[in-house]
């Protein structure tokens, strides 16, 4: 099983008119809410610093977007960029999980809205190590928030989940997956916020090999205890083949932040080569068909 690329990708490009996002556009995050596809992405203008932009579309594929960016870095917390965002719907807020950059290293940042345009930021109190690829669950489970993400101090690197009560503190921190397959024996990391299903959460996640080729991958997560592996599909469902996603700014790149399921569809939102915007869609029973009902 494969995801099918839309025709008519890349869906966003670069904007040389907007300093911000002039140079590079890339790892969406998106939001399906009143009928709207809302996008979050990474722009990237000539001063190298990571903003996050926002852009809206009826069908998932023609999108109109703002020409000034709703994440901008803070001096304090990120001055060198705000980084790949992911986004959750929690009792009505919106909550973005995104990679925070400053000279101490990349941490995890997290930010609230109620209208995707006005952001507030909130300070994680994490242990003091290079952490990214955070993604929160779209609901708590047990009464706790649950958050999944990757240390970066040991290797190779897999995926942990943390529990937390308020979103601020944070524990119970344990790895759940780890690199098993030749596609991503370096580096594995949590991709799109995982989607719940009849047969658990379902995680699309990316792996790196040892050539730096990124891949996407699928797992499901038991619904009750996300921290079991229910079953992981072997093979990838997203491998760099097209020339957006063969050339750019990082070669051999597909990197996905977001995901949402639309009228018995997935639409998956990834970065091509770090340089551009590109979707992709399966049937929601062909891609659940890839799991068995189960698990292992």
């Amino acid at each position: 099983m494969k995801l099918r690329r839309y025709e008519g990708n890349p869906i966003l490009k670069p904007k040389p008119e907007n300093d911000w996002e002039s140079k590079n556009v890339f790892n969406p995050a998106v939001v399906y809410n009143k009928g709207l596809f809302h996008l979050l992405y990474r722009g990237m203008g000539r001063d190298g610093i990571s903003r996050i932009g926002y852009a809206v579309s009826i069908d998932g594929f023609n999108f109109l977007r703002l020409d000034k960016p709703v994440i901008s870095p803070k001096r304090i917390l990120e001055p060198r960029g705000c980084e790949d965002p992911r986004v959750v719907t929690i009792e009505d807020i919106f909550y973005m999980t995104y990679t925070a950059y400053s000279e101490r290293g990349v941490r995890i940042g997290l930010a609230t809205s109620k209208n995707f345009i006005q952001w507030e930021r909130y300070e994680i109190e994490w242990a003091e190590r290079d952490d990214k690829d955070a993604v929160l669950f779209p609901e708590k489970i047990g009464g706790k928030y649950v958050l999944l993400h990757r240390p970066m101090h040991k290797e190779p690197m897999g995926i942990w989940i943390a529990y937390s009560d308020d979103l601020i503190e944070w524990y119970g921190e344990r790895e759940i997956m780890a690199p098993c397959e030749n596609w991503e024996e370096k580096k594995i990391g949590a991709g799109a916020p995982p989607i719940k299903t009849e047969k658990g959460w379902l995680l699309m996640y990316h792996g790196v090999d040892g050539d730096m080729i990124y891949r996407l991958g699928a797992a499901m997560l038991s619904l009750d205890d996300p921290s079991e592996i229910l079953y992981r599909h072997p093979e990838p469902i997203l491998e760099p083949e097209a020339d957006y996603e063969i050339r750019g700014e990082v070669p051999n790149v597909v990197f996905a932040c977001g995901a949402c399921e639309v009228r018995g569809k997935y639409y998956v939102y990834y970065g091509g080569a770090d340089s551009v915007v590109c979707a992709a869609t399966v049937d929601k029973e062909e891609m659940l068909g890839i799991f068995p009902s189960s698990g292992i």
